[in-house]
């Protein structure tokens, strides 16, 4: 599922809230990000379409249908097919070019490795 960055945003909330009415999403979305009602409710509702979220009364309570981690893993693929033809090699070695990881980081990357080897 691809989310537009608002819309992972309020999602964010979703996930550490719910189920959460969507008063209470506008009113979180107006202390972190500064939105006003309409344009959480707006964003709600296209969520809503794309089934990210469910929304049922009484009070226009908001649940996700959709789990973070499949979120993010969506997105992952999107970017390494976007951005490396869908090399995870290519992913892997850019990643690492640009990062200065410290002894720990890179333990639990080979741990990682070899799990996943397993």
């Amino acid at each position: 599922m691809k989310l537009f960055d608002s819309e992972l945003r309020l999602m964010e909330l979703v996930w550490a809230h719910e189920p959460v009415a969507a008063k209470q999403v506008a009113q979180l979305a107006a202390e972190h990000f500064g939105w006003n009602k309409n344009t959480t409710y707006t964003v709600l509702k296209k969520l809503a379409a794309k089934g990210a979220i469910s929304r049922s009364d009484p009070g226009f309570v908001c649940t996700s249908l959709v789990t973070k981690a499949s979120v993010q893993q969506d997105m992952t693929d999107s970017l390494i097919d976007k951005l490396y033809n869908g090399s995870k090699q290519a992913f892997f070695a850019a990643f690492l070019q640009n990062e200065h990881l410290s002894a720990d980081e890179l333990a639990e990357l080979r741990e990682m490795i070899e799990r996943h080897e397993q």
